[in-house]
């Protein structure tokens, strides 16, 4: 098995890529180490690692964030280590109870009971913001649209990444103002 790694936006944030499904439909996140030894056999390994701070599970691809302190160059190897071994013995990558409760897109996902323009900004937000945002190695779920604004929260290398508000300000807010005159502004929520 060959794991592949990309940079992300985030210095604090790297992309593996197995070269296999990962979720099976949504993502995952976690920062603590309890609620992915709940959910998530192979989140809870990869931050049982000394200096990963979060793991971010995309459909084909692992973000894995460090702590402040940690160092790429020594935790590089043991992911990797860590990921290879996971795949090839074939572990689940969660809880077979926790599949039909990981962040789904469902939020993002328009639904009948929408209103058009929530319909509209759910819309552009699935077929052209998330598909480049999980290029970086993350997720941008929308939250809620009020009195103009557009509440999206930042996930995987795109949570705490330096870039994410100039993101979210020139490229998310431009693209949703220019479709949609009723959107005013972008704000990300936590």
């Amino acid at each position: 098995m060959f794991i592949q790694t990309e940079q992300t936006p985030n210095p604090a944030s790297l992309k593996f890529l197995p070269g296999c499904e990962v979720m099976v439909a949504g993502t995952a996140e976690f920062t603590a180490l309890e609620k992915a030894e709940a959910a998530s056999p192979l989140a809870a390994r990869l931050l049982k690692i000394g200096g990963v701070a979060g793991v971010f599970l995309g459909g084909d691809f692992v973000t894995i964030t460090k702590a402040d302190d940690a160092s790429w160059t020594q935790l590089k190897p043991l992911l990797l280590g860590a990921l290879m071994e996971h795949f090839t013995t074939g572990q689940s990558v969660m809880h077979d109870e926790h599949l039909h409760h990981a962040d789904h897109a469902a939020a993002s996902t328009a639904h009948e009971d929408d209103d058009e323009i929530v319909r509209q900004i759910k819309e552009l937000l699935d077929t052209r913001i998330r598909p480049a945002v999980a290029a970086d190695g993350g997720d941008i779920v929308f939250a809620s649209f009020e009195d103009g604004v557009v509440y999206l929260q930042m996930r995987g290398a795109c949570a705490g990444c330096p870039s994410s508000t100039a993101t979210l300000k020139t490229g998310i807010e431009n693209l949703l103002r220019h479709f949609i005159p009723e959107v005013t502004e972008v704000r990300p929520v936590n």
